[in-house]
């Protein structure tokens, strides 16, 4: 066993997101959403040394010592999986702990709202999982990768920066990789993978033109494509997607996602009232006519109204979310009052 592994079960034990061991600091365990000392005394930087480059395999301990940061993942003997960032600071190294279950939730089980299943339906396009960082969006992606695994017979390909959550096969045929030791970049990935026969491509960011330009593609040629983005809401979502274009693309861009995408699932994780667990709020976009029209016109203005009044086809407002968790008493008035103002 790997001397950091007392520490990462500690992390999993108090139900923490991440673990941080940093030279000359604590070791520290992020619990719903604050960072608090694991360990009384600072490490050393020898000591942290140790502990970052004794679960690195040769070649990732040559990455890290060439590029002095490097994405990689761990799996404890228990099967408990972590993304792990390293990287150089003044003081020593250091290590970054994401923890991702060994089981990978149901989408029932992680309380997502019904209508993921439906995009789940579609045969082709692009659905889109959104939010800021630690809101959840690997796990939904998982969720809805497992989904997919359970209900249909097809290729699953997943491009991911490490990869997360092991697949298991179930009904389908699943393929995961991960840029660095599969592959050189997402956008390398995701064009070889149009030519795997693929039914299903998750990719894990679609941070740039090339990744989002064959994404399109891919979703417009017969593949479901699930991604996601940094961004907060469905609007700002659609904004990013097409400002990643150059100017001369920028309409024909436009016009691939509004016929392309399926819909867009925006999150956010907030603590609950009583201060005991992270429960989340979400926004729904469905695509539609209506919403098609308004993406190609360049409208996005109008897509909140949208939202606000497609009850009926499954859409959602992040304020009706919060709504729903005031009068559920899982938040208060103040929380989503604060949420809201910081949202306008």
């Amino acid at each position: 066993m790997a001397q950091i592994d007392q520490y990462l079960q500690a992390c999993i034990d108090q139900h923490g997101s991440d673990l941080h061991v940093a030279s000359e600091a604590p070791i520290y365990v992020r619990c719903l959403g604050r960072l608090k000392p694991l360990t009384p005394e600072p490490l050393t930087a020898q000591t942290c040394e140790q502990l970052v480059f004794e679960i690195l395999d040769q070649a990732t301990s040559s990455r890290l010592n060439a590029d002095w940061e490097v994405d990689t993942s761990y799996t404890m003997d228990n099967g408990e999986r972590f993304r792990v960032n390293l990287y150089r600071q003044r003081k020593g190294w250091d290590a970054v702990f994401r923890h991702f279950s060994s089981r990978v939730r149901t989408i029932d089980e992680l309380g997502l709202p019904p209508i993921l299943k439906k995009f789940a339906d579609a045969n082709q396009g692009l659905i889109l999982i959104t939010g800021p960082g630690r809101c959840g969006k690997s796990t939904t992606c998982a969720a809805l990768v497992d989904h997919l695994n359970e209900s249909s017979e097809e290729h699953i390909i997943t491009i991911e920066d490490p990869i997360e959550y092991v697949h298991v096969k179930k009904k389908c045929l699943v393929n995961q990789r991960s840029v660095g030791p599969h592959t050189a970049s997402f956008s390398a990935a995701l064009r070889s993978a149009l030519r795997e026969d693929p039914d299903i491509i998750m990719v894990g960011e679609m941070r740039d033109y090339e990744t989002m330009s064959l994404a399109l593609t891919a979703a417009e040629t017969g593949h479901l494509v699930i991604g996601t983005l940094h961004t907060g809401s469905a609007a700002a979502t659609i904004s990013r997607v097409i400002n990643l274009f150059p100017a001369a693309e920028q309409s024909q861009a436009t016009t691939s996602l509004s016929e392309s995408l399926v819909g867009i699932l925006s999150q956010r994780l907030f603590v609950d009232s009583e201060g005991k667990e992270m429960v989340p709020a979400f926004e729904i976009l469905v695509n539609s006519l209506a919403l098609s029209n308004t993406i190609r016109e360049g409208e996005n203005h109008k897509i909140p109204s949208l939202i606000a009044t497609g009850a009926s086809q499954g859409m959602q407002t992040m304020e009706a979310s919060l709504r729903s968790l005031v009068a559920a008493k899982k938040i208060t008035q103040a929380q989503a009052d604060e949420i809201l103002m910081e949202e306008s």
